[in-house]
């Protein structure tokens, strides 16, 4: 039998960010389990790769921020460039009420310390993307220092900083059995070793409420299934234009690679919520949205063969769950991002070190994403609307 005194579960960026701040602060042992190959083949890789500041609660603004200074100094601390262009986000309101929950939105954001975001004109709004139908548009709100990242530079980075650090990754090790005892976790076995450990991450992404069964845990995490459009090659769309998003349906669309990505929230399979699978229907859905929203998109093509799906991990009030399991004293969360768990990955992992090592996150309160928010189906707070 193998010894870990921290074994985490999900090797995805979660798990590498959380692996890398444990074992920076000290920590020996590190194990990261991942059923997966290698590196990047869950949803990390799937992710679009957005950044940004505006949101409607205050704790999601703060975990951005703590994100976004970590960023600017991922190159110096991990060696990696993350990819983070300032090319910002515009959102768009097509009625008084959207704009109500902007400017509401916005107060929240100026309150926790990301000033620079703003209600832009009709006029501003059609400098900063040229290309957007304003018809029906009553204002627009954007945050310029929101962007990109790159997802996988973030992943491969925080893997092989944690990698030099000591931390071991083991790939083709899917978790099948955790064992506990008086209400703590004594071991971890995949299909070929059982591990004895002090602690455990559950960093499963999609996955985590599954992982959290094992332990005889109860996590609300459930899969979401998402898909993206993308065109053909194109130039009628620059490489820097803003992420936009209409409010009324959350269409939204960047450029990456030269294609433009879109996305348009749909439900999942019903009664297969793990199935990621691409509507090809869907796709000639988003198409027309994007031509009309985008009329310099009529000539542009999607490519299906480059188009994909992905899953989000949810909670029932769209915020991350961030420390120690109400069951079980060494079974730690770092899941549950609702779509926002690659640009608050370098925050998460290190607060969650800051929970493990001093009992408390030091950086930023993060009380509000406690797992204990969820017994007897009460959250302690409402979703983020953006």
């Amino acid at each position: 039998m193998k010894h870990a005194s921290v074994v985490i579960i999900g090797g995805g960026i979660m798990g590498a960010s959380a692996a890398y701040h444990l074992a920076a602060r000290g920590w020996k042992d590190v194990l990261v389990l991942d059923r997966a190959p290698r590196p990047g083949l869950g949803s990390t890789g799937r992710a679009t790769g957005g950044f940004r500041a505006q949101f409607s609660t205050a704790v999601n603004v703060k975990l951005s921020l703590l994100a976004r200074e970590k960023l600017m100094r991922f190159g110096d601390e991990i060696g990696v460039d993350a990819g983070y262009m300032q090319a910002g986000y515009l959102w768009l309101a097509g009625s008084e009420r959207e704009r109500g929950l902007l400017r509401d939105a916005l107060a929240v954001q100026h309150a926790a310390g990301a000033t620079e975001t703003y209600e832009a004109s009709l006029d501003e709004v059609a400098t900063i993307n040229p290309a957007a139908n304003l018809e029906g548009i009553v204002a627009g709100f954007f945050g310029p220092r929101d962007g990109f990242i790159s997802p996988l530079a973030i992943l491969t980075g925080y893997t092989a900083a944690a990698e030099r650090i000591g931390v071991r990754f083991e790939w083709n090790a899917e978790v099948v059995k955790i064992e506990h005892k008086d209400e703590r976790i004594t071991h971890v076995a995949t299909k070929h070793h059982r591990f004895a450990t002090d602690s455990v991450v559950d960093a499963a992404g999609p996955w985590a409420g599954d992982i959290a069964k094992l332990a005889g845990a109860n996590l609300p995490v459930t899969p979401l299934r998402r898909q993206v459009g993308a065109t053909v090659p194109q130039t009628v769309l620059p490489p820097k234009m803003p992420m936009t998003i209409w409010v009324r349906d959350q269409f939204h669309l960047r450029v990456r690679d030269g294609r433009a990505l879109l996305l348009y929230p749909t439900p999942g399979i019903p009664g297969h919520p793990y199935d990621a699978t691409l509507d090809t229907y869907w796709l000639d859905e988003v198409g027309a949205i994007a031509r009309e929203r985008l009329p310099v998109l009529q000539a542009v093509e999607i490519d299906p063969e480059a188009s994909w799906g992905g899953l989000y991990e949810m909670t029932p009030d769209r915020h991350s769950v961030l420390g120690a399991a109400p069951e079980r004293g060494n079974l730690f969360y770092i899941a549950g991002s609702s779509g926002h768990g690659v640009m608050h990955s370098t925050a998460l992992g290190q607060l969650l070190a800051e929970i493990m090592s001093d009992g408390h996150a030091t950086s930023v309160d993060v009380s509000a994403l406690s797992p204990a928010r969820f017994a007897a189906g009460v959250t302690a707070q409402a979703a983020d609307v953006l």
